[in-house]
């Protein structure tokens, strides 16, 4: 059965393989043409019956390929929504008009991801792969806002535009987005060929996204995404990134325009994976192997010893992309742990009744992120008692 503290409150579906843009980090490798082998409408009904089913309060990211390319995404985004989903759109922006925003509003679709990768609209747009991009985008930033539909802004961190994170979150909160999201590139799709940030340099913008995280608190939630050591380098001050680590397949999973179901985006469709048409969600996360594993990690290389294995767990897409197991040392970290020398957390806190009670007020697609964050700092504090006070004064230090 699927673990009580393990259903999904985060699905993302690449709803469609077709995109107006060809972006040069794609993992889809998605194409304008390209779109003949995604669910049908009423299959598409179906995953969305098969998510309710497992979390009926889950959110739902409807993204792509572009999203607003599929003729009946309003359709879909309305069934969801009907269902009691959270239904977000992931989108690259050049397509959100004033009269598309008010049919995702009418739709039920609560909130929106834009994805802007510079302030240099030359940058955006080459790697965007079509002129005038930027423009667009920036034009369905203002609209959005003009419309007041809760938005969050995306960047995906390069060497070129790496120094520009800091203007690039002052730009998201003057733009009043509710939250800025700098994403590391994982490398597959298109995007393996790119030439990644350096360990090191992944470490820089990671102690920045610390320090920013901590100005902006209260005004704009900075978060770093695809990027569990996050945890490891904030560890003096556990408030932040008080969400988990890597939650790929524990309490995150995706599904592919044609309903494979994969632990992340990032991890690619192979011969053994489960399709939706084929097999129920909740038997898929119940028996395919490597959800089985990442809830139950065993890992290897470096991660195997590390002390911050449990909160951090590493980044499982770019362990699987450089090593082939799924359970491998990721890459990217730049960490060497202190194994047997490192110091042990020994305590185990108890949540108090009036906790528990209070945990159960918060919805169910926050919930697991909210308790490991709680319990993961009242360790760390040597705390042995979570109560409804502690929660507020996180929820206070963290500017929620």
């Amino acid at each position: 059965m699927i673990p009580m503290d393990c259903p999904p409150f985060l699905v993302s579906w690449n709803i469609t393989k077709r995109c107006n843009l060809k972006c040069s980090h794609c993992y889809l490798d998605a194409s304008e043409l390209e779109g003949n082998n995604e669910a049908t409408t009423v299959e598409a009904h179906r995953f969305v019956d098969e998510i309710a089913s497992v979390n009926p309060q889950a959110m739902l990211v409807l993204t792509g390929g572009e999203p607003l390319m599929r003729p009946d995404i309003f359709e879909v985004s309305c069934y969801a929504s009907q269902k009691g989903l959270t239904v977000v759109l992931g989108t690259n922006g050049t397509l959100l008009e004033d009269k598309l925003i008010e049919k995702l509003k009418d739709s039920g679709v609560k909130g929106v991801g834009v994805s802007l990768d510079s302030l240099n609209p030359s940058y955006h747009d080459t790697f965007r792969g079509q002129d005038g991009a930027w423009q667009k985008t920036v034009k369905a930033i203002d609209s959005l806002r003009l419309h007041e539909v809760p938005f969050q802004l995306q960047l995906t961190a390069t060497r070129q535009n790496m120094q520009e994170i800091p203007s690039f979150i002052e730009f998201a909160y003057e733009k009043n987005a509710k939250a800025v999201n700098i994403f590391f590139l994982v490398c597959t799709g298109r995007g393996q060929d790119i030439t990644d940030i350096t360990p090191s340099e992944y470490e820089e913008i990671l102690k920045y996204l610390t320090e920013a995280e901590d100005a902006y608190k209260g005004k704009i939630m900075v978060r770093a995404r695809c990027a569990p050591h996050f945890l490891r380098v904030a560890s003096e001050n556990p408030l932040h990134g008080s969400t988990s680590g890597c939650i790929a397949g524990r309490g995150y999973l995706r599904i592919s325009p044609e309903g494979f179901v994969t632990p992340c985006p990032y991890i690619p469709v192979n011969s053994a994976t489960y399709n939706l048409k084929e097999k129920p969600l909740k038997d898929i996360i119940e028996t395919d192997r490597q959800f089985t594993s990442l809830r139950k990690p065993q890992y290897s290389g470096r991660c195997k010893g590390c002390e911050f294995a449990e909160s951090c767990g590493g980044c499982r897409a770019r362990a699987l992309a450089s090593t082939g197991d799924l359970m491998g040392e990721d890459p990217w970290c730049a960490y060497e742990p202190k194994g047997s020398d490192a110091k042990k957390i020994e305590v185990n806190p108890l949540w108090t009744i009036e906790a528990q009670e209070r945990l159960k007020n918060i919805p169910s697609f926050l919930r697991g992120m909210v308790k490991k964050g709680v319990e993961r700092y009242a360790k760390h504090k040597g705390i042995e008692r979570i109560t409804p006070e502690l929660m507020a004064e996180l929820r206070k230090r963290s500017g929620r």
